[in-house]
């Protein structure tokens, strides 16, 4: 590891080098946001303590340069896959020379609103969404002069000609998803859905795919017993899980619509008594490195974060340098089966 020198020229990746952290999680505690751990935050600020490097004086910097800087948008904090992209995006903006300044809005939250708000006050040349609901846009973004990128969130049916996106086929990544469990024997499959609001945001969407699934199969789903509405967190999950295994008892496998939605159910069904994957199974959406070190290994649907980064970056940068109008594309995804679903006799 390079050694940073009191006194030498830092930058952002030189702060992250030395502590061992990555890019995103080092802007956060410079910016003093939320969601790091303490033991990040004091080993970060040691190393800005000990390098010289100048909490006041970036920060003033940041705000001086957005006007030639881009502006991130990020919706709720508890998402375990937008750390992953968010660290690629801001890695790619800074390659580029670009400005970037985070923003996080609670998921319940508007973060159109948050979006004027910021361009009236700074004035980025754009803007990237992490996370969005639809109905936000449809009713806010013509307020927005600048360009933007909805990214893990399809703007394709919104029709603004500044306003591009990078997202999943998030109905049929869940219609996968469904089908692997099926074809593992599962019939009585519980589901954990997000608020969807617009059916076309990435929630309303893998619902739809899980019912085209049963639907194709010709398994009967009862929406008010196996479908269960929560927010994006470990404990909300964990509850919304206990609702779901007293409405169905008999239930033998759970889709979650996001892998941190995954990791409160497997709590919450082992705190039942049960075993996973043996009494039930659990499958997840997003692919968080988390996962892959779980015992059981979750299973779950993979995005390409990187592609979903650079992509959005990319269209971007066109949209502002060379007037490009709105594209809208799909990452690939694929399904890993790890270890957390098994087949069952039928």
């Amino acid at each position: 590891m390079r050694e940073i020198k009191r006194g030498s020229t830092l930058t952002i990746k030189d702060i992250a080098r030395q502590s061992g952290y990555g890019v995103t999680t080092v802007s956060r505690v410079l910016n003093d946001q939320p969601n790091v751990s303490e033991e990040a935050r004091e080993k970060i600020l040691e190393v800005v303590h000990r390098t010289g490097f100048r909490l006041n004086s970036n920060a003033k910097r940041l705000k001086q340069q957005s006007s030639s800087g881009i502006a991130v948008v990020v919706k709720g904090t508890n998402n375990m896959l937008f750390p992953a992209i968010l660290e690629r995006v801001q890695s790619q903006l800074l390659d580029t020379g670009c400005a970037c300044l985070i923003n996080y809005v609670d998921e319940s939250a508007n973060e159109v609103e948050e979006a004027v708000r910021i361009c009236a006050e700074l004035h980025p040349l754009g803007l990237l969404f992490l996370g969005g609901d639809i109905e936000n846009f449809r009713a806010g973004f013509s307020a927005i002069t600048v360009p933007g990128v909805l990214m893990t969130g399809s703007a394709a049916s919104l029709g603004f000609d500044t306003l591009s996106s990078v997202s999943t086929d998030d109905a049929f990544a869940a219609e996968c998803a469904i089908e692997y469990l099926l074809d593992l024997g599962h019939k009585k499959i519980g589901i954990l859905s997000g608020y969807s609001g617009d059916e076309l945001n990435p929630a309303g969407l893998r619902r739809r795919g899980c019912l085209r699934a049963f639907e194709r199969r010709g398994v009967a789903f009862d929406e008010d017993r196996q479908l269960v509405i929560s927010r994006y967190s470990l404990p909300d999950s964990y509850r919304a899980t206990g609702r779901l295994l007293d409405s169905v008892p008999e239930l033998t496998a759970v889709f979650a619509a996001a892998d941190v939605m995954a990791i409160g159910a497997i709590r919450a069904i082992r705190d039942r008594g049960l075993r996973v994957p043996e009494d039930v199974s659990v499958v997840g959406f997003d692919g968080v490195e988390l996962g892959e070190y779980l015992t059981p290994k979750l299973g779950t649907v993979r995005q390409d974060s990187a592609a979903i980064a650079d992509r959005s970056v990319t269209l971007l940068l066109a949209s502002i340098r060379e007037n490009a109008g709105a594209v809208h594309e799909l990452a690939p995804f694929r399904f890993a089966p790890g270890e957390s679903a098994r087949r069952i006799d039928t």
